[in-house]
């Protein structure tokens, strides 16, 4: 049964009749989960179970936000705190740090029938930039940011968890949080390659990446990375060489005007390959199904070849040494 190429959210901690309809008819590749879906494990299992239930795909995406620090759907007290991005960067290795935390990110979530986490966030921390990055950064220097985001991809990748690259071409540089207004960058084309976007052009190679509603004014002075052709063809896919699943951000963040069913026509002609709706809204979920095509072509490609990237399951895994070993770094740094 082929999937429509968007993701969507869901109101409650459990499906109404209107939403099992929905879903059914309109069959999202995936689902994205956030605290108001949660209580606790025995119902997030249930949850991920009757989604993949309704849309008739036993392997459709899970997805969830949980980086550590301040970004983590699932917390107290039914699963652990995870360190910020900026903490496992300070840690004596962390590389390892970065890795191992992932991993037992990973573990917890493949519990709940969750198998893509939005992580790792490649952004780059600029000092004055709004904070919506912030200490979810893993530094300033590309190197060292691609260093440690790929550890933590490697970590999920692992427990056979999908990792989703964020936000490309990058986010860090932004005087404006793009939850509630449009971020405009006015640096040259030349500062940009050697800096926010290099993270993401060392990442090239992961599986799915989700884009920044950021104007880069340097490559389109109107249009926001999401919806920009210029941005996803001569940045993107051409510049950082990425030729993976691009998914949006969320389409229904105050950074993109112009209406729901609008933006996710843009984000599709723009040349992404899935979008993401968070808010549980109905009339906003309808909206963006009437304007996503159905999965296919090169989407679907990459789409599969994403979810080839953890088919083979989880690797073999000590939980308690590696808690045990995380603990003494958290403790330690």
């Amino acid at each position: 049964m082929t999937a429509r190429a968007f993701i969507s959210g869901c109101a409650s901690k459990t499906f109404s009749e209107e939403e099992k309809r929905f879903f059914s008819a309109n069959r999202p590749w995936g689902l994205i989960l956030f605290k108001r879906n949660i209580d606790n494990p025995g119902q997030v299992r249930e949850l991920t179970r009757a989604f993949r239930e309704v849309v008739g795909r036993a392997d459709a995406p899970v997805l969830i936000d949980q980086e550590g620090g301040r970004v983590q759907r699932l917390s107290a007290p039914h699963w652990p705190d995870f360190p910020s991005a900026e903490k496992l960067a300070g840690m004596a290795d962390g590389e390892a740090a970065a890795e191992l935390g992932a991993r037992l990110i990973a573990n917890e979530l493949v519990g709940l029938g969750i198998n893509v986490d939005c992580l790792p966030v490649a952004d780059l921390r600029f000092p004055g930039a709004h904070d919506v990055i912030g200490d979810r950064a893993y530094g300033s220097t590309p190197a060292d940011v691609a260093k440690l985001a790929r550890a933590a991809a490697e970590g999920l990748l692992a427990a056979g968890v999908l990792p989703v690259v964020k936000h490309i071409p990058g986010h860090g540089r932004a005087m404006a949080d793009s939850h509630l207004e449009l971020p405009k960058v006015s640096v040259p084309r030349a500062e940009l390659e050697r800096t926010d976007f290099e993270p993401f052009r060392l990442l090239s190679d992961l599986p799915i990446a989700m884009t920044a509603h950021v104007i880069y004014e340097a490559f389109d002075p109107k249009l926001p990375a999401t919806i920009s052709p210029v941005v996803v063809r001569d940045v993107i896919r051409t510049h950082i060489g990425f030729d993976g699943l691009l998914m949006t951000d969320d389409v229904s963040m105050k950074a993109l005007s112009g209406g729901i069913g609008v933006n996710t026509g843009l984000a599709f002609a723009a040349g992404c390959d899935l979008t993401l709706h968070c808010n549980g809204k109905m009339d906003e979920m309808r909206a963006v199904a009437e304007n996503s095509p159905l999965l296919d072509g090169k989407a679907a490609e990459r789409a599969k070849k994403a979810l080839d990237r953890i088919a083979g399951g989880a690797k073999p895994f000590d939980v308690a040494e590696a808690w045990s070993r995380f603990s003494a770094m958290v403790g330690t740094a």
